[in-house]
Formats: C-alpha cells, structure tokens, sequence
C-alpha cells in the first residue's frame, strides 16, 4: 500500500489517488525524459566549463595574462564569461520550462486534481 504525503499529516483523509503509479505513467515520465534532455548536457557543459576555467586559473597563468584590450587581460575576460554564462543558462531553461514543461506539469497538475475530487 502507498501512502502519500498528505495521509502522513495528522487528521488528513486518505488519498485514493496511486501517486507511485502516476509517477510511472507515460506522460509524467515523458515531462522527466524532456527535463533531464535539456539539463543534463547544460549542467554537463557548464561543469567542464567551470572547472575548465578554474584548472587553466591555477595552472597555466601565463596564458589567462595575455592582454586581450588595454590592462584586460584573458582571465578577466574568461571569469566574467562564467557570469554570462550563468545567466543565459538561466535564462535559456526559464524559456524552455514557460514553453516545455509548465504547461506539461499544469495538464498532469490538473489530472491528478480531477482524480482527487472523485
């Protein structure tokens, strides 16, 4: 028998609703298959490209020196790139959730709300 989590509070009313196999369902599946494709090879990308930086930081300074524009020189350049990078990363999933996945989690949000009321 699963439990819930709001059969876990004092006073609540069992729920008749199988969330163990709602999370195994097609469309909930679909909406995690569609997050971790977008993710994980951001999360990957920026990994390497973080520790990248901060590998070439410690260990080759000569090259993070080149002057790149007046007294700029290659590590400034690269550190405030991680800053950019950051944020368009952000910016980027927010995007992809408003258009992706909001909508995907609202219709299975929704499906479970009507299971709920029966």
């Amino acid at each position: 028998m699963t439990e819930s989590l709001r059969d876990a509070r004092p006073g609540a009313t069992p729920s008749s609703i199988d969330y163990v196999a709602f999370a195994q369902s097609p469309r909930f599946l679909e909406l995690k298959r569609r997050r971790n494709r977008f993710v994980i090879p951001l999360a990957v990308f920026f990994l390497v490209w973080y520790f990248g930086f901060v590998l070439v930081a410690a260990y080759a300074p000569a090259f993070m020196a080149i002057q790149v524009v007046g007294s700029v020189n290659l590590g400034v350049v690269l550190g405030l790139g991680q800053f950019v990078t950051t944020f368009a990363i952000t910016m980027w999933y927010v995007s992809f959730s408003n258009k992706t996945l909001d909508p995907m989690g609202a219709a299975l949000r929704a499906e479970l709300e009507k299971m709920e009321q029966k």
